[in-house]
């Protein structure tokens, strides 16, 4: 079943939470956790798998789910299972836990540029698989994510995947054709902003302003900015055009950033994020082994 496109969705899904596994104890693997804590699941029904035990056993204290070395043993009897890991190494884990998923198990996957059919060639025939483009703001509640279904996912796998993500932020649903164009926006998105910021700072310190006083400043005006847009829901370019006085200070600098070409550099940065996750597949394909 393909999903719907463009959808947005409530941030609350009702339905059985089940037994959880969440491949890979990194920043995402974490945010997932907390997420999906928050959202009803019950810990002693999460495990997560981390190779390093030192960040497995944090993990463990933090949140008070189990956490475990070997991806085979803790996957079975699974409801759902999250893969968290880099796209170099999902290959290598599927091959190792295809065995040992349940029949009726849904593979959630949020690793960047692997497609569902990724999955579906390494695991067994008929498993629902539905991908995930997240950032990382989905550690402190403020994400942006994607997702879409594979070839055997239904409705209620869809829904369950917005339930694991809702306390992550913003979801939406897209057709898996767009999700290198989501990667190349929100998923790499939030990198852009920082250098903006950083960028801003930079210039504030050019201009005489310490070093903290600068960061202070263009932190607030980026968060204060975003927020505007997003309560006013008007279109950013009438927002624009009212702080740009004629002949005053915003337009002397706006004309100055069009002239280095930032609006083609942006364009141009999308462009080279979207090819990079497609060519992310094409190496986990060719990978030796799996």
């Amino acid at each position: 079943m393909s999903s719907a496109p463009d959808s947005a969705v409530s941030p609350e899904v009702t339905g059985d939470a089940g037994r959880l596994v969440i491949l890979g104890g990194g920043v995402m693997g974490e945010a997932i956790l907390a997420g999906v804590l928050a959202s009803g699941w019950g810990a002693d029904d999460v495990v997560v798998t981390e190779p390093s035990t030192a960040r497995g056993a944090d993990l463990a204290a933090r949140y008070g789910i189990r956490c475990v070395v070997g991806n085979a043993a803790a996957v079975r009897d699974a409801d759902t299972v999250v893969v968290a890991l880099k796209p170099k190494d999902v290959g290598p884990v599927l091959a190792e836990i295809a065995g040992s998923l349940a029949p009726a198990a849904l593979l959630v996957s949020v690793a960047a540029g692997l497609p569902c059919s990724f999955y579906e060639r390494r695991v067994p025939a008929g498993t629902a698989v539905v991908r995930v483009m997240p950032n990382t703001p989905a550690v402190i509640g403020r994400g942006a994510s994607a997702i879409s279904a594979g070839a055997h996912a239904t409705e209620q796998h869809l829904a369950r995947t917005e339930r694991i993500l809702a306390r992550t932020g913003l979801v939406v649903r897209a057709a898996e054709k767009d999700l290198d164009a989501v990667t190349a926006i929100s998923g790499s998105g939030p990198a852009y902003v920082f250098y903006v910021v950083d960028a801003l700072a930079e210039a504030g310190v050019l201009l005489g302003l310490t070093r903290d006083r600068a960061r202070q400043l263009a932190v607030a005006t980026v968060a204060g900015a975003a927020a505007l847009l997003e309560e006013s829901g008007e279109h950013p370019v009438i927002l624009r055009e009212r702080v740009s006085s004629p002949g005053g200070t915003t337009v002397a600098a706006l004309r100055e950033l069009d002239a280095h070409g930032v609006r083609a550099g942006f364009l141009a940065a999308a462009e080279a994020a979207r090819d990079r996750s497609r060519e992310l597949a094409a190496e986990a394909d060719a990978a030796p082994g799996v």
